[in-house]
């Protein structure tokens, strides 16, 4: 009996083996053709607007390198893959408090509301700001006496939805704002994605997801407008002409995600998931994210990854991160305490 128990052990940790080789060969072969279809000569980094929607959520998918598009296994899924709430039962909460590059400061609270045969609702909420800096001119470089202060928002709408107990679907309307001063500007965007959970290596699950396909963003206000004196030669002219400066429009970071995610290694209380996501962004070279998480129990998590692998001129992408899942006293309400730390090369580590 201790035999066959040995060897069935045995016999799924090679297949599991296999299943990891072959899920890593899948990913980097779709990973080889996109820069074959699509030439990488221009990266075309700083040109879109509102780069805060590109920071990750959660501590948990951020340990795991951002290879979260074919997990989205919690709240969080509302920004990795807005399909993942569809598979959650109860109510989840999600609050994240960052203290972001160059002393700004992110936030983002989402919340999951199950609604049965139906689908899932949720909402999200996501702010970057900064403290108030002074005003400065050339003329007063110490400061006018005035303060200024810049602050990026968006809020979202989620719907997902089962079509089968493999298949979900799900969509996000969002409304974003970015102001600086007197300046402001708008737009509004839809992430889309799926999840397919297969009997393929192990247990597959293979996620795919579009974010931010939206309007365009123009700054506008107060600050942009001037008096003008159309002719300096004639005594006389009105020098107090109205005049309003253009600014560009800029698009949004538009993002296509493909990742997969396999069991690498199951066994009675034990688990070893590995995943990795292909990324194909509007404003920047391709690149992959990997990583994988050590959970015991289901209560306790250790996670490790790579973000931005192959992008060139990446700064840092290394992640660690672990997590603990409690049940709280007098309820049947589950809490998860992770933690994630991330290399930014020479930024700030986060």
């Amino acid at each position: 009996m201790m035999n066959s128990i040995k060897y069935k052990f045995l016999r799924e940790n090679v297949m599991n083996k296999k299943s990891y080789r072959n899920i890593f060969l899948v990913v980097m072969i779709f990973f080889s053709a996109n820069h074959l279809l699509y030439p990488q000569n221009v990266s075309k980094v700083g040109t879109t607007a509102a780069s805060f929607l590109e920071i990750g959520v959660g501590a948990s998918a951020n340990g795991m390198g951002g290879a979260f598009v074919s997990l989205a296994n919690d709240a969080s899924s509302l920004y990795w893959n807005v399909s993942g709430i569809a598979n959650l039962n109860q109510y989840e909460v999600i609050l994240v408090h960052t203290d972001w590059i160059a002393d700004t400061k992110f936030d983002y609270a989402g919340l999951v509301i199950p609604l049965g045969d139906f689908g899932n609702f949720g909402l999200s909420f996501t702010s970057l700001s900064m403290e108030d800096m002074k005003v400065r001119t050339v003329e007063q470089p110490e400061g006018t006496g005035e303060n200024f202060s810049a602050s990026d928002i968006a809020i979202a709408l989620s719907f997902a939805r089962k079509l089968t107990d493999r298949f979900s679907i799900g969509i996000t309307a969002k409304y974003i704002k970015q102001s600086i001063w007197h300046m402001s500007s708008s737009a509004f965007a839809i992430d889309a994605g799926t999840i397919f959970k297969t009997d393929l290596l192990g247990g597959m699950t293979i996620g795919a997801v579009m974010t931010n396909f939206g309007t365009p963003m123009r700054l506008e206000g107060r600050d942009s407008r001037y008096f003008i004196r159309v002719d300096d030669t004639k005594q006389g002219s009105n020098d107090r002409i109205p005049t309003d400066v253009e600014m560009d429009s800029w698009d949004l970071p538009l993002y296509f995600q493909i990742g997969v995610s396999t069991p690498a290694f199951q066994y009675e209380d034990y688990k070893l998931t590995v995943a990795a996501d292909a990324l194909v962004p509007s404003n920047d070279y391709q690149s992959l994210n990997v990583g994988s998480e050590f959970s015991f129990m289901e209560m306790f998590s250790i996670r490790g990854g790579y973000n931005s692998l192959f992008l060139k001129d990446a700064e840092g992408g290394f992640s660690i991160g672990a997590g603990v899942n409690s049940k709280m006293l007098l309820s049947s309400a589950i809490v998860n305490f992770d933690y994630a730390y991330r290399d930014f090369g020479k930024l700030k580590n986060v």
